[in-house]
């Protein structure tokens, strides 16, 4: 597994709520581009969500499926990644404090013409990726009460659309 790494500031349930809903996979997971639809019951061990990868119009629609799940610790993916082959995910969630986990997420292409790729390639390949699917995954588990509420007319909180939007 090629791995990286990041502390974040918020607890590991608040960051498995993030993974754990299956439509905010593109926020946070570089080159996903369109969630096209979540199995009922994500994340349980063989659910899928089925999303796009790549720019539009060459975007290429794939699914990636559960392996392995322990709520609020580790969530173990395979990625399909057309046409490269398929990847092992494996995200896990150490808490250090009331406020602040350690998060490591490691990869491995393991099917396909991409496994067999040195290792340094493949990292060479993955991690850049990968730290900044990270920090995209740390900001909104950070923010989720801000990214993930919508608005609503009865709420007691300010409206955070622009004025011209209003």
């Amino acid at each position: 597994m090629i791995e990286v790494s990041q502390s974040v500031s918020t607890s590991a349930e608040r960051i498995f709520t993030v993974l754990a809903d299956g439509w905010l996979y593109p926020l946070w997971v570089v080159g996903a581009t369109h969630m096209r639809d979540v199995d009922p019951g994500w994340p349980a061990v063989g659910t899928r969500i089925h999303h796009c990868v790549g720019p539009w119009p060459l975007n290429i629609r794939d699914a990636t499926t559960v392996v392995a799940v322990e709520p609020g610790r580790m969530l173990e993916l395979h990625a399909r990644v057309w046409p490269t082959g398929a990847a092992k995910v494996r995200i896990v969630l150490t808490p250090v404090g009331d406020n602040q986990t350690h998060v490591t997420m490691g990869e491995i292409f393991d099917r396909g013409p991409a496994q067999h790729l040195p290792t340094s390639v493949q990292a060479a390949l993955m991690r850049p990726r990968n730290i900044e699917s990270l920090r995209r995954l740390a900001d909104i588990a950070e923010h989720r009460d801000v990214v993930c509420t919508p608005y609503r007319e009865d709420s007691d909180r300010p409206d955070p659309r622009p004025a011209s939007m209003q």
